[in-house]
């Protein structure tokens, strides 16, 4: 039950009650804003290990992936614009380094840091070079599946931001391979593949080293020779997301 203030404070309390009241819907639309970017995250990074099976009409299950994370990603978009202006316009200015840090975290604000760089390439090709019965040309090339690795192993190693080829990732990201191809957020890729991270070298390090996808495209280096190349950098800079987010 609502206590009645004094006469004298009414408005000061009816000031303070629109304040909280307006950051209740400012941190629900937040919260839902992110829930939906996690939810589409979980779905989308899922990887695919095609040196053991294959997967059937590929490019077919690509673009239909593509078309759901663009359509959420549309959804997205709208709430945020909800969330941006009412934050403009109700959150209290305590709130703005908050706010300032979440979208760091969402990849809206560049970073400068020091990190690693990996390069995975595919095998060089010999045209009169027969494969052995138990390859496969599957084999020789990088994967989804490879390169997602690397992204998780640096997530998992603390990285404050992660980038593919020129692309900053964010939650929504999804990365898709289509022959020996990237397809990731739009765009195609074609080998060599980077993935720079940004965090602490020791860190990232011990995580890309006990990934298990990494451990198997290792083991590939060494018997096909797949292209692996892992750079430190002491100072790198990974620029914000470029699109909307997302559109």
């Amino acid at each position: 039950m609502d206590v009645i203030p004094p006469q004298g404070w009414k408005n000061l309390w009816i000031t303070f009650r629109a304040r909280i009241t307006s950051r209740h819907t400012v941190t629900f639309l937040i919260a839902t804003c992110a829930g939906l970017l996690f939810v589409s995250s979980g779905v989308t990074a899922a990887g695919t290990n095609l040196r053991t099976g294959g997967v059937e009409n590929l490019r077919e299950l690509v673009i239909e992936r593509a078309n759901q994370t663009s359509q959420v990603a549309s959804q997205a978009d709208t709430l945020q614009t909800e969330v941006g202006k009412l934050t403009a316009k109700f959150v209290a200015p305590a709130l703005t380094a908050q706010i300032a840090a979440l979208e760091t975290q969402t990849g809206q604000t560049g970073v400068t840091g020091s990190g690693l760089t990996v390069t995975l390439n595919d095998a060089p090709r010999d045209p009169n070079f027969l494969l052995p019965d138990n390859v496969s040309p599957d084999d020789l090339v990088v994967h989804q599946q490879d390169v997602q690795s690397v992204v998780n192993a640096f997530w998992r190693g603390g990285a404050t931001a992660v980038q593919v080829m020129d692309q900053r990732l964010i939650t929504t990201s999804a990365i898709r391979c289509v022959g020996n191809t990237l397809l990731l957020q739009g765009k195609v890729y074609s080998p060599p593949f980077t993935i720079s991270a940004i965090g602490n070298i020791a860190d990232l390090e011990s995580a890309l080293y006990t990934e298990p996808g990494v451990v198997t495209y290792r083991q590939y280096v060494d018997q096909m020779n797949l292209g692996w190349n892992v750079k430190i950098r002491n100072t790198m800079y990974i620029p914000a997301w470029q699109g909307s987010l997302p559109q």
